[in-house]
């Protein structure tokens, strides 16, 4: 229901009983009839949820799998942000159907070598680079700031054969030295825009 109505409707109700019934019980008895139809009015406050979950997760409401969900979602979301406008709409089919599926690949490996207590403390960094910058995003420890993983995108250009952009991730496992290969994505001969841009 639109917002202007639903207000006018709360006035109205209010002035035709002199306030005996108030705009919440119409809500209330209103909801309770129409239990399917949640536009009428807003959802119950027990429905709200927050985009940023809670720091202090108590062992027995920390769901490893939702936490899971919720960490490949943020890096599927700073991978688009990386891409920027310019990129994203030519890679993105490519991208999701061929690398994202490596990434989760890589965070799950990872993540199961840590114990419950210590896989929650694992954030994704919010910015990534710009520019030719190659980092995408880190997984870091939040407890010690270190990082865990990260996930880098370059940009190659072998001879003849235009521009790819090559995924790959580096794990703290050999101090970041090694390239673990998540796939290729080609570009174009023209030399693809910087990022975010």
């Amino acid at each position: 229901m639109k917002k202007w109505l639903r207000k006018s409707l709360f006035v109205t109700v209010s002035i035709l009983t002199f306030g005996l019934v108030t705009p919440t019980q119409l809500m209330n008895a209103v909801n309770a009839e129409n239990m399917n139809d949640r536009d009428a009015f807003e959802a119950p406050a027990t429905d709200i949820s927050f985009a940023q979950p809670s720091r202090f997760i108590e062992d027995s409401e920390f769901n490893r799998e939702e936490f899971m969900q919720s960490l490949l979602k943020q890096a599927e979301m700073q991978s688009y942000q990386k891409f920027g406008s310019k990129i994203k709409p030519v890679i993105e089919d490519e991208f999701r159907e061929i690398i994202l599926p490596n990434i989760e690949i890589a965070i799950n490996q990872t993540s199961d070598q840590f114990p419950e207590e210590d896989l929650k403390n694992l954030t994704i960094t919010e910015q990534p680079g710009t520019g030719l910058s190659e980092k995408i995003f880190n997984i870091k420890n939040d407890l010690n700031g270190k990082d865990i993983l990260r996930f880098h995108v370059r940009r190659d250009n072998p001879p003849q054969a235009g521009y790819w952009f090559n995924f790959h991730y580096h794990t703290y496992h050999d101090d970041f030295q090694n390239h673990h290969d998540l796939g290729s994505i080609y570009w174009a001969k023209n030399t693809p825009p910087k990022w975010m841009s």
